[in-house]
């Protein structure tokens, strides 16, 4: 039995860049394949298990806690395309959805109200995960499409977590599995015809790189190659606009984009048309529309424009003049549009929040979708129709569970379609929402939102146990957003809130940009001001608080450790990204190049690395430091996060004298993971119950 945490031995290692050394002794732990890595993995394992055995009986309560509220048989709305409605259900006792559809009436747009465990009139069963995975560790559905003509079905499978995807397909009409199958993609979908299937390729980076054209009944080695992007640093995407008239070919880095068109009119094969060539630091996207019997694409671009505009051009010269359709405004930021045939949607975000307005063609004019609560999440989905008579919207806050509304655009009324079922008698009105604001060194107003449970008062009243989360990279907001897991802090008294931090999206382009490159440290330091501010305010002590954020918002934890380590009880970090100079620096790593335009590039420029230095948790652990408690969970096939990462931060965590230091590493598992809903519940119960025992919450 282990009774004391796996110290790995020091090996001799020395990185040297821009005349810098760096002794990394730990960095032997990057051999995946040798027996000795993973035994020190398996023993990190079970040493975890070990040090958490007390809290089996509180995960097993948190997992039926979870389990209870869930209405384990249930089914989505119905989304119609063509001549069927679309859904996907669930069964009590089964990990994985279960993709169905039944046949639609002519003019009928009103989805049927289907009741959970009955049977469905007519329901044809197009893919059931749960017989894909079966005698699988682990699965994942990547692509999911049904061809124009609804005869034929195409979906993707990973049974390791590396997103590496297989692409199969099956003929609807008599079930049966084509010998058509497509191994190392990313994305795939049919072309319009549905004789062929158009899909992306991996590169040794797991960059998606190649464009593909496969007909069906032919061999692989024989698919056209339509595009290649040779540029390290640009993803490679396609998509059929909704109006089924182009192909579009998009290439992007964080910073960059460019996109092409096949005119579907033509023939598939043919030279890919350049909308806008690509210019560094010119981000857009695009769209297709027939206006007064005009083709015009809008274009969503950053040009002179910080937080976006969008224009519309001829499609016949995308190049040429530029009609503004919604002028840049400093402070509203442009999310995306989608064309339909009489109007089009934009997203855009205000004052932190998203919001949804609706295009006229004829006047630019955009009405805005109200909606009553402060803190909310509203978008645009499930909209495959070019002419529908409805819309359909998502919409959640922290205390909203997941609803699903369609917007009549005649009359203008919200119809609710289906609320997110949560069992046990949960009523919203029993918690509340509110926003604060944290001021940063520099003087910057941080927002933080907040849930909780009115019954044990507002916060501020006393001090009270905080799970305070946060990412802070990408220009990826944390939104409103109700979690059923959640409410297992809250009835325990646990206020939950958010740190909107620089380096995410939540404020516009202007709070990204000052967040990334050699603005990083802002997202550490407005963390820690959050921090600050609901000890200030009386709503925790620094003993009453965890940490908590994942991927990049692991990076954040890490910093924060070393920074404000005495501020937490404990930091819960998931899949993190703690030794971020030694990846970013390797440009053969999964991601790496293009990683350079959001961290910067170290292995060129030494001001970066210097920067980088100064930040990355491993290289800034400090020996003596009163390091709260710590979690770090990780994958072994995680292609985005190597699992290397959070095991030689642990290992020198412990060295500088960390008392509490665990880690438990998913064997089959990648980014996201492990699979399966009663998996995913019981992981979070395990993160929960460790939480919950920092926290010295019963």
């Amino acid at each position: 039995m282990v009774t004391n945490a796996p110290i790995a031995a020091r090996r001799a290692h020395i990185r040297t860049h821009h005349g810098d050394q760096f002794e990394d002794p730990y960095e032997w732990l990057r051999e995946k394949d040798s027996p000795e890595v993973i035994a020190h993995i398996e023993a990190e394992n079970a040493h975890t298990d070990e040090q958490t055995a007390h809290l089996a009986p509180l995960r097993e309560t948190l997992f039926q806690e979870i389990k209870a509220r869930v209405l384990e048989t249930d089914l989505s709305v119905p989304t119609r395309r063509g001549d069927w409605w679309y859904y996907g259900r669930t069964e009590e006792g089964s990990q994985y959805g279960i993709q169905c559809r039944a046949a639609a009436t002519a003019d009928d747009w009103t989805p049927p109200n289907l009741a959970p465990g009955l049977a469905v009139p007519g329901e044809q069963i197009l893919l059931d995960s749960n017989v894909e995975a079966s005698g699988h560790d682990f699965f994942s559905l990547g692509s999911f499409a049904v061809s124009d003509d609804a005869t034929k079905l195409l979906w993707s499978t990973d049974f390791t977590g590396d997103e590496r995807y297989t692409v199969h397909v099956r003929d609807l009409s008599t079930g049966t599995v084509l010998s058509d199958e497509i191994p190392n993609t990313g994305g795939a979908f049919f072309t319009p015809d549905g004789t062929g299937i158009l899909y992306t390729t991996l590169d040794d980076s797991w960059r998606p790189d190649t464009l593909w054209l496969h007909r069906l009944g032919t061999a692989t080695d024989s698919d056209v190659q339509l595009f290649h992007e040779p540029d390290e640093r640009f993803w490679l995407g396609a998509g059929i606009t909704r109006s089924r008239r182009y192909l579009v070919i998009g290439v992007g880095s964080s910073i960059t984009s460019e996109e092409y068109l096949v005119d579907l009119e033509g023939e598939i094969t043919a030279q890919p048309r350049l909308v806008w060539a690509r210019n560094e630091g010119v981000e857009y996207s695009i769209d297709h529309a027939i206006i007064d019997g005009e083709d015009r694409l809008f274009i969503l671009h950053n040009q002179d424009a910080l937080d976006f505009e969008l224009v519309s051009v001829a499609a016949s010269d995308p190049q040429g003049e530029r009609r503004v359709v919604i002028a840049h405004q400093p402070g509203r930021r442009l999310l995306g549009m989608d064309a339909f045939r009489d109007f089009a949607t934009v997203e855009y975000r205000r004052d932190g929040l998203e919001q949804v307005g609706l295009l006229d063609y004829a006047t630019d004019a955009v009405e805005e979708l109200a909606f009553e609560e402060p803190l909310y999440s509203a978008g645009v989905g499930g909209n495959p129709e070019w002419h529908a008579p409805f819309l359909r919207l998502g919409y959640t806050s922290f205390v909203t569970p997941g609803t699903v509304y369609d917007l009549d655009l005649t009359t203008r009324d919200l119809l609710l379609r289906k609320r997110q079922p949560v069992l046990g008698g949960y009523d919203p009105a029993h918690y509340d929402q509110a926003r604060a604001w944290a001021t940063a060194s520099d003087g910057t107003r941080v927002p933080i939102s907040m849930v909780w449970k009115r019954s044990f008062g507002e916060p501020g009243d006393e001090p009270r146990a905080v799970h305070l989360y946060g990412y802070g990279s990408y220009e990826h907001s944390i939104d409103p957003g109700f979690s059923v897991a959640r409410l297992s802090e809250l009835d325990r008294g646990i206020i939950f809130a958010v740190a909107h931090v620089r380096g995410g999206g939540e404020m516009g382009r202007g709070w990204y940009e000052d967040g990334k490159m050699l603005n990083k440290r802002n997202t550490f330091t407005d963390f820690v001001a959050c921090a600050e501010h609901l000890i200030e305010a009386g709503v925790t002590t620094a003993n009453k608080m965890v940490a908590e954020g994942g991927s990049a918002g692991g990076l954040l934890m890490g910093a924060v450790a070393n920074l404000a380590p005495s501020s937490f009880a404990g930091i819960l970090a998931s899949v993190p990204f703690v030794d971020p100079l030694t990846s970013i620096l390797d440009p053969e790593l999964p991601l790496t190049v293009i990683e350079w335009d959001e961290w910067g590039n170290p292995l060129h420029n030494a001001d970066v690395y210097e920067y980088m230095k100064s930040y990355s948790p491993y290289e800034n652990v400090r020996d003596g430091a009163p390091y709260p408690r710590i979690l770090a969970m990780t994958s072994l096939n995680d292609t985005r996060v190597l699992y290397v990462e959070p095991a030689k931060w642990v290992q020198r965590l412990r060295e500088a004298g960390a008392s509490d230091v665990l880690m438990k590493c998913e064997m089959v598992a990648g980014h996201g993971g492990v699979s399966g809903r009663y998996n995913s519940w019981k992981e979070r119960a395990f993160e929960l119950a460790w939480l919950l025992d920092t926290l010295g919450v019963s």
